[in-house]
């Protein structure tokens, strides 16, 4: 099999490629093009994508059996804008038709467990809750993918729902560690909600798996849970987080998120990061699971270095 990683050169896509390789798989890193769109809706991203030349793309596709879209703007604070609809929510679309076109028997688009924003329970339907400029523009982007892949029967197209990837170089996952060991690391009573933190490495083992997989696959897929709960992902970064009352967090929560309201949200991505570190999220089994496909679990051991390597605990 030959696989082409779209933003190979990124923290995801260069783990994707890592984990190719020493399959013994031949796979190789394409850059995206940039796109920029004011496009909004999911019909509307659709006629841009079908407006978009793809002539370049096709030609670079071509002979490959695999295609892995890992290109985008992993930036949760943006505000908005066309590059950030171009990146994440134009350039699903784009890449589908041009993989068809080239005849690509399977794409893979990484997508972002934020599109559904606040949800108890993240799951792998279509629904959607954005938050954020961020969130939002993922969640369009997967909504395109979803028509442009209805019109391409013969490509084989699966989202995955990433949660939160940790991983050595990544500036959250240091800021993650810095936390930990500060007075601010605190949990919510009784601190054994499940938290959706996951290792870019173990991200990078399922995409393995879909692209290799000889059946058909769903339309998205969640990257199973690494087993960490909101008190031993800090504890793991080598923090030794307080134990909140519930009720207190949960007003803290309320009125943080009633004084984004007055800035037109712009303070939603801070509140919830407070949110997740002392509530986390759960997340249902998943199609994964179900297959037997369940990576290894690796992010303990991520958090733990990056825990050494935090400022004050004495380096490696």
């Amino acid at each position: 099999m030959h696989w082409l990683v779209l933003g190979g050169s990124g923290f995801v896509g260069s783990a994707v490629l890592r984990a190719l390789h020493a399959s013994g798989i031949d796979a190789h890193a394409l850059s995206a093009p940039r796109l920029a769109t004011a496009a909004d809706a999911p019909v509307a991203l659709l006629a841009a994508a079908d407006a978009t030349d793809t002539a370049g793309l096709e030609s670079a596709m071509a002979g490959y059996d695999v295609v892995v879209n890992a290109a985008g703007l992993a930036t949760p604070s943006a505000t908005g804008g066309t590059d950030l609809l171009g990146a994440n929510a134009l350039l699903p679309a784009v890449v589908a038709r041009a993989a068809s076109a080239a005849g690509v028997r399977r794409l893979i688009h990484l997508s972002s467990a934020a599109v559904q924003g606040r949800t108890p329970m993240l799951d792998e339907t279509g629904t959607v809750r954005p938050f954020s400029a961020y969130s939002r523009s993922k969640a369009l982007g997967e909504q395109a993918l979803d028509l442009a892949a209805a019109r391409e029967p013969s490509l084989s197209v699966v989202t995955v729902r990433a949660t939160s990837v940790q991983g050595e170089g990544r500036p959250t996952t240091a800021a993650l560690a810095r936390l930990a060991r500060s007075p601010l690391a605190s949990v919510a009573s009784p601190g054994t909600a499940r938290s959706p933190i996951t290792s870019v490495d173990s991200l990078a083992e399922l995409v393995l798996a879909l692209g290799t997989h000889p059946g058909a696959l769903p339309a998205r897929v969640l990257q199973p849970w690494e087993g960490l709960t909101v008190r031993t992902v800090l504890e793991a970064a080598g923090g030794h987080p307080r134990v909140l009352p519930a009720a207190l967090c949960r007003a803290a929560v309320r009125g943080g998120y009633l004084a984004s309201s007055v800035v037109r949200g712009r303070l939603d991505g801070h509140v919830r990061r407070v949110e997740l570190m002392w509530f986390g999220q759960d997340q249902v089994p998943g199609w994964a699971a179900g297959q037997g496909m369940v990576p290894t679990a690796r992010v303990r051991e991520v958090l733990a270095d990056a825990g050494r390597a935090a400022p004050g605990a004495g380096g490696r």
